[in-house]
Parts: structure tokens; sequence; C-alpha cells
């Protein structure tokens, strides 16, 4: 529990994400006067983006928790509007709490723009249509996301114990030898390609504990993925890899960018610019592989100094 503020102070918060959220709830929470701001015309964030991905979807209940929580403690949430230097006047707000997120990083390959390119914005929070055959650029986190959402059946194994327990061979009754049976795998509506640059396994950044289970079931689900690929360009023809020296086109009807974030500081450049000190948390502060857990915390210990 942290400790009720000696000084109310007015606070602004810009950017409802899971570090935004945190920082406005935990501050209001202290006895501040917190305003919460953001462009979008739900609270969320990247959490609203990572709920969509089968095997997430308790990401729910952190957003309906937040949405709670800032109702209880009386913050004045403002969306649907840009904000802009103009809207945090001196004068108005003693405090300025800058969690304004990422945007996704374009990597320079010639034909980026073609018609068969999204990014994964466009098929997480977008639902752009996807074809049936699809390379994803980035095999980090996010990357491993959508190859995991394009290739979902459908059928809510990650909601029913009973059809995950299907999918894996587990015989719950144990009329069979150790527990297991033969797999029930349905069929996966695309072939997708997992991509990357560096050299080392595909998926290597992934959770220590959890890693496997990602990369397994995107084997089962028949996700072939290339590492130590060289992007020479996408055209008509799909995607144009060099690996090993050798060139191969993957013929694909969509492109999917999964290639990293870059911090969104447009803000805080301007009022620095200004002369202002605002405080800078969550994707903003640090763009690497976005981690609500991360951003969570750093939002509340702000929250606790202010």
């Amino acid at each position: 529990v942290l400790a009720p503020t000696r000084l109310r102070k007015r606070i602004a918060v810009v950017g409802a994400g899971p570090a935004g959220l945190a920082c406005a709830v935990s501050a209001a929470e202290r006895g501040h006067a917190v305003t919460l701001f953001d462009a979008a015309e739900e609270t969320g964030g990247q959490l609203n983006v990572a709920r969509r991905v089968p095997g997430k979807e308790e990401f729910d209940e952190t957003v309906r928790y937040f949405r709670v929580q800032l109702a209880e403690h009386g913050v004045d949430v403002r969306l649907g509007k840009p904000v802009t230097a103009a809207d945090l006047p001196e004068d108005a707000y003693d405090e300025v709490v800058l969690a304004t997120g990422v945007t996704p990083r374009v990597p320079a390959i010639p034909g980026v723009d073609h018609p068969s390119v999204v990014g994964y914005l466009d098929v997480l929070r977008d639902q752009a249509p996807v074809g049936r055959r699809v390379a994803v650029i980035g095999a980090g986190g996010i990357g491993f996301d959508v190859a995991a959402h394009l290739t979902d059946s459908g059928d809510g194994a990650s909601l029913d114990a009973g059809t995950y327990f299907r999918h894996w061979g587990v015989d719950t009754t144990y009329a069979t030898p150790g527990g297991l049976r033969e797999a029930e795998r349905p069929a996966t509506p695309r072939t997708v390609h997992l991509i990357q640059r560096k050299t080392g396994k595909v998926g290597a950044g992934l959770g220590k504990t959890t890693g496997w289970i990602h990369r397994t079931e995107l084997r089962h689900r028949g996700v072939t993925t290339v590492a130590g690929a060289t992007y020479d360009r996408i055209d008509d023809e799909g995607l144009h890899l060099t690996v090993d020296g050798e060139q191969r086109v993957l013929a694909v009807d969509t492109v999917v960018l999964c290639a990293g974030q870059e911090p969104r500081r447009d803000l805080y450049e301007e009022l620095l610019a200004a002369g202002r000190a605002p405080h800078l948390i969550g994707g903003a502060d640090v763009a690497a592989e976005l981690d609500a857990k991360r951003a969570i915390k750093q939002g509340t210990e702000l929250a606790a100094t202010l």
C-alpha cells in the first residue's frame, strides 16, 4: 500500500497504457489530483493489443481492473484527442508524466511500402485482412504473438482446458499409459514463416520458463523459422531473402512487420524545449521488448515519489 501524500499535487499523465494507468491510479490513490489523457477512445494502450493474442486473454482483466480503479479513485480521464504542450499549461499541473508508448519501427527494406505489407498493429488491433501465406519479419515476442494469432484455429484452446488437453495429447482420465494419447491438432488457417536477422535460435529472447512452449506450439502449427536472414526486397513475387549466401523467395500474400519499436517522445521533446521537466515512463522511456509487468512497476514506483 502506498503512503498517502502530504502535499496534494495536480498531476497530468499522458498515455493510458500499462505504465500510465499504473501511475495514474497509484498517484490518485495517494491523494493527488490526477488527469489521464490518451489519444485513443479507450484506456488500455498496448494491453488492448496484447489481449487479442490467444493465450493472453487474462489482460482483459488487467484492463478491467484499471478502469474500475480509475473511477474508484476519481481520476479525470480525457480520451480521444492527441495531447500537445498547450494542453498541459504549467499553471494547471504541478507534474507531467509521459507514458506515450512506442511507435512500430519500419525497417529499411526496398518495397516495404508494397501493398502486401502491414504492421503488427494493423493485424492485432485493426484486424487488417491477411492472406493465407504470410511472412512475419521479426521473431521477438511480438513476432511470436502475431504468428500465434494468425495460425490460431479459433477453437478457444487457451480458454478451454478440455480443448487444450486434446491439442497436447493429455489423457485426463489416465486410461492410457502415462496419461498420454494421440494429440488432436486442428488444421491451421495459414502458412506462416517467422524470420529474424540474428543468426541465433529463433525465440531465444522469450521467457526462460515459457519460451519453449511458444516455440513448440508454433512448430506444431507448421510455422517455419528462418534465422540469419538479410531482407533484400518485397515485390509482387513475395519476400526476397538471402540466407547463408543463398538467395530465396518466399511467395507470400502478406508480409507483417514486427521489427521492434521506437519510443514516442514528440511531446517529451516539445515540453523540454519549453523549459519543462516531464517524467518519462513505459515504452516512451525504454522501447525494448514490450513488458507490461515492467511498465506497471515503473509507473507505480514513480507515483510513489511524486
